[in-house]
């Protein structure tokens, strides 16, 4: 019997939440932002902001936000209360650089074990103090600052890109010009830089990005960066303000993968409505990594198709896209031969371990799943077909909505906090149950 493709309606982007958010809430005069995300991490951001002094204000699928022109002195110690949002600690605490005076941040659950130093030490140049209450460069701490002087600091993007993000939000609410040199080895997630470029432009703040050709620092286009080498690239930014504006947030690839895969394993398409195909989030790369593991993918008026097909093991570099690891590696479950992940060591340190979390939970499957510094391989076999898992999600919201795939292999998936999906994706089960409904899955 066939069966009717499978629509689903792709979310707001979480990522462009995020920096829309920000971007009017520093800007001059008054700004319509629609369709931005509605989960506990934008709640987190908003709040933060806030604490800060912007107005925003919400009706229908819409939040006004009256900005505040630049970086004020507080009179009074802020608190910026960031639970579990990574994204908000690390962006707001570039933010919050900017206004003189001081913030405590503080999180919950994993927060307080996840690092910023790299973002607290590039601070320091422009006269930030900090005092960590708990572990040495985690939260919960205090900044107390001077606001942003300009002049010239560095930054490591080895655990994670949005530590540059932060910088470079703050940036124009400097009182002369900012410059950041990239260090360290490597550099994670490059395409949220690129996300948080395309923002601030859009608001009415260009950033000058450079690279280092022999000893001459040439002007580069950062929209036709794939990546960039530390050492060897630097960001300028100028005093100025954000300006006000009209804003539809994206929808999000990040949580559109979930439904990209579910058409990949099969057995009926998934036609996805709102999604972007030149989108600048990395997390797009969901659709070429389903088209080299052999699903098919068509593009339409009518949004993206992912259709099920011959799935075969393959090595792949994720440093630019870590949000799908646990997507992909649950896909090569259903692949033939074995799947190699490389490139994501900072995997460790999101709201679980999702190395290990991942590998753990897979092994359920009966599959092969060996870990290593950066990555992991996964080795299928059949899938368990009519039996019953149990399947921690380890309090992670991307655990939960990849392990729910584990279903399509005929597999009940008994996940012990499914409510965790609400830190990104609170309709998730709403959209997932299209899909049980036409496979015929019992919830």
């Amino acid at each position: 019997m066939e069966h009717a493709t499978i629509v689903i309606q792709a979310p707001a982007s979480k990522s462009q939440s995020h920096r829309a958010l920000i971007a009017a809430a520093l800007a001059e005069g008054t700004s319509e932002l629609t369709s931005v995300l509605k989960s506990q991490d934008l709640e987190r951001t908003r709040d933060c902001l806030t604490a800060l002094g912007a107005d925003i204000t919400e009706q229908g699928n819409s939040l006004t936000v009256r900005g505040l022109g630049g970086g004020h002195p507080l009179a009074d110690r802020v608190e910026l209360r960031v639970g579990e949002s990574g994204t908000t600690c690390r962006l707001i605490i570039g933010v919050a650089a900017a206004f003189p005076g001081t913030v405590r941040v503080s999180g919950e659950g994993r927060m307080h074990d996840r690092p910023v130093s790299d973002l607290t030490d590039a601070l320091k140049a422009f006269g930030a103090e900090f005092l960590f209450e708990e572990i040495p460069g985690n939260p919960p701490l205090i900044m107390t600052s001077p606001g942003i002087p300009g002049g010239e600091t560095a930054v490591s993007l080895e655990q994670s890109s949005q530590y540059l993000s932060g910088l470079l939000l703050g940036a124009p609410l400097g009182r002369e010009q900012v410059r950041i040199t990239v260090t360290g080895n490597k550099v994670v997630s490059w395409p949220y830089v690129a996300l948080t470029l395309a923002m601030m432009e859009e608001f009415g703040i260009p950033v000058l990005v450079e690279e280092l050709h022999g000893s001459r620092w040439v002007a580069a286009d950062w929209k036709a960066m794939t990546s960039i080498l530390p050492g060897r690239v630097r960001f300028t930014v100028e005093p100025g303000t954000y300006r006000s504006r009209a804003h539809r947030v994206e929808a999000d690839w990040s949580n559109t993968s979930y439904f990209v895969a579910a058409g990949a394993i099969g057995p009926e398409p998934v036609n996805i409505l709102g999604v972007n195909p030149n989108s600048l989030q990395g997390d797009r790369a969901i659709v070429d990594i389903a088209k080299e593991m052999g699903a098919r993918v068509e593009w339409s008026d009518n949004g993206l198709t992912v259709s099920p097909g011959l799935l075969t093991g393959c090595t792949l570099d994720m440093g630019d896209c870590p949000d799908l690891v646990p997507t992909v590696a649950t896909m090569a479950c259903f692949a033939q031969g074995q799947t190699t992940i490389r490139g994501v060591a900072h995997l460790r340190i999101k709201e679980s371990d999702r190395l290990e979390g991942v590998a753990g939970e897979l092994r359920k499957t009966g599959a092969a799943v060996s870990t290593f510094a950066d990555g992991m391989t996964i080795t299928p076999t059949a899938m368990p077909a009519g039996q019953a898992l149990n399947i921690r999600t380890h309090d992670d919201h991307r655990m939960a909505m990849s392990m729910s795939l584990l279903e399509l292999g005929g597999v009940a998936v008994h996940l012990d906090n499914p409510g965790c999906v609400a830190k990104s994706f609170p309709g998730f089960w709403q959209e997932w149950e299209r899909v049980r409904e036409n496979m015929k899955i019992k919830s």
